[in-house]
């Protein structure tokens, strides 16, 4: 699902499995799995194998499990994929790779992980669910999760620093919809009342989600402003600069 962006040469931007574990648990992962990376990295295995890995078992877990309403075992077996987050940034990391190619395929696989979940959810409330708003909110969520990750993409591709923290991005997304589905799966195992928290944590993604893109579009629509400002002051500056040089001649 991602390494460590100083590893794989993208910019710092919360993965599923930094999200899901603060800093002194990821240190303590970090130290329990760098024997586990070694032994990889000695078997010949790559840290694009083990991201690849990692985002299979996630489209698997959200994919098979999700669209049976099994919320439990499908956010557990999501959640034991999510430590490729730190095994395959523990390989880069012992490799000394960064890696243009490793970011762009850590992104784009992000992007396959988050259909995956909540294409999940639609399938569930089309289906077994039975609830057409709520697959209706889940196809919301899946969709709005990518223009977001978009704006921000598209905003720096042309050179606009997007500098915004959005209400609810990616990682805020992921936790808020795969605990609550996690907790929900638990009405299975007969105890009450959680299997609300699902709709509730959908809803409150998609209100964000829209909330995050909105301040995405008019961050840029003002860096935007600015950065032509501040062309055409230079542009101008040049101009009366000339005018100057050759007055004086």
């Amino acid at each position: 699902m991602g390494q460590p962006e100083v590893s794989r040469g993208r910019p710092a931007t919360p993965t599923l499995g930094k999200a899901m574990l603060n800093k002194y648990a990821r240190a303590f992962f970090t130290r329990v799995l760098t024997p586990f990376a070694a032994f990889l990295i000695r078997r010949g295995v790559s840290p694009d194998t083990v991201t690849l890995i990692g985002t299979a078992g996630v489209v698997a877990g959200a994919l098979v499990f999700y669209p049976r309403g099994d919320f439990f075992w499908g956010t557990i077996v999501i959640t034991l994929f999510v430590f490729s987050d730190l095994v395959d940034g523990n390989m880069a990391r012992q490799l000394g790779r960064t890696s243009r190619w490793g970011a762009f395929l850590d992104s784009t696989l992000d992007r396959v992980a988050d259909g995956a979940i909540f294409g999940g959810f639609a399938l569930w409330y089309a289906g077994g669910g039975n609830d057409n708003t709520l697959c209706a909110v889940s196809i919301f969520c899946l969709a709005s999760g990518q223009v977001v990750s978009y704006t921000k993409a598209r905003g720096e591709s042309i050179g606009l620093p997007v500098a915004v923290n959005g209400l609810v991005e990616r990682a805020e997304r992921l936790v808020i919809s795969l605990v609550a589905a996690g907790v929900a799966g638990l009405h299975a195992f007969g105890v009450p009342g959680v299997q609300y928290l699902l709709p509730v944590a959908l809803w409150i993604v998609a209100v964000g989600s829209l909330v995050t893109l909105i301040q995405r579009v008019v961050t840029v629509r003002r860096e935007s402003a600015e950065a032509e400002a501040e062309a055409e002051a230079a542009v101008a500056g040049h101009g009366n600069g000339s005018r100057g040089s050759e007055a004086a001649k």
